[in-house]
Order: C-alpha cells, then structure tokens, then sequence
C-alpha cells in the first residue's frame, strides 16, 4: 500500500453582513467571514490538505478566487469535486484530522453536523473525519476577533 499525507492550512478575517459557514454549518455569530466563495476557511484547510498530499497543487490553483464561477461558491461543493480529484488519481481518502483556531463563537455544538457534512461531501465515513475546535487565549490574531483558521491533515493511499 502506497500513503500520502497532506496538511492544510487557511485563514479569513471577519466581515459584518457575511454569514459565518464553517463545515458547511451555518453558525449564528454576529460577522461571518470575508471570502470570494462562502469562505468556509475549514472546507478550505481540508481540501488543500488532501491537494497536497496528491501532490494535485492548492485551491487558488483549482478554484481561482478571480473567477466569477465561484463567487460565493458553496465550499462544500468545491470538496466533493477535490475528492473526486484524489480518486481519480487513484488514491482513496484515509482520514482527516482537522482544526478550527476561533476565539468566538463556541463551536462544539456545532462539530459533529461539520463532521456530518464534510463526510458526506468527500463520500466518507464519517468516523473517517474529525474536526476540533481551539481558542488561542486571546493571543494573535485570532485571539483579538479578528478572523478565524483552520489546520487539517489528512491520509491518503492506494492499494
């Protein structure tokens, strides 16, 4: 068997009159997060994470945030695609371990509907998907509101 393992990483600052997505969750806050898509910085952590371990490039290559097609563009949607990418260069997708840095709003009521999502998505298990959920103790940029991260690592193989 043949393993890869690709890491992602994605940020996007807070803007007021934007819905705040993240694993295709709408999370009642008070700003969502500024993007060309629906900015769903977890999605995006996720599918570059699975990119790079395909060695298939990065979203900004795949989905150009200066093309109109995807202006406001359900990141959920650009998953599936990225998953049919790495399956059709013949790896399947083992695991995601993916992790959203927010000081605000608390998300844990919200994880397993992300996991449920993002797994239905990639056309998983969603015992394959695990997302966490961190603060930075008021540190950075994250810490003072301003935005919102997220990390994702991810295992693919061929048999």
């Amino acid at each position: 068997m043949k393993f890869r393992v690709g890491h992602g990483y994605d940020v996007h600052r807070y803007a007021e009159g934007r819905k705040l997505i993240l694993g295709g969750v709408d999370v009642p806050y008070e700003k969502g997060l500024d993007g060309h898509s629906d900015a769903d910085v977890v999605v995006h952590a996720i599918m570059d994470s699975l990119l790079g371990a395909a060695a298939l490039g990065d979203i900004g290559q795949h989905f150009p945030d200066n093309d109109e097609k995807y202006k406001g563009a359900d990141s959920l949607k650009l998953l599936t695609a990225v998953s049919g990418m790495i399956r059709n260069s013949g790896y399947e997708i083992g695991n995601i371990d993916a992790t959203i840095i927010a000081q605000e709003p608390k998300l844990r009521r919200f994880i397993d509907d992300m996991r449920e999502n993002i797994a239905a998505a990639m056309k998983t298990d969603i015992s394959s998907v695990s997302i966490k959920a961190t603060t930075e103790e008021k540190l950075g940029f994250t810490g003072k509101l301003e935005g919102v991260s997220a990390h994702s690592v991810c295992l693919i193989y061929k048999e």
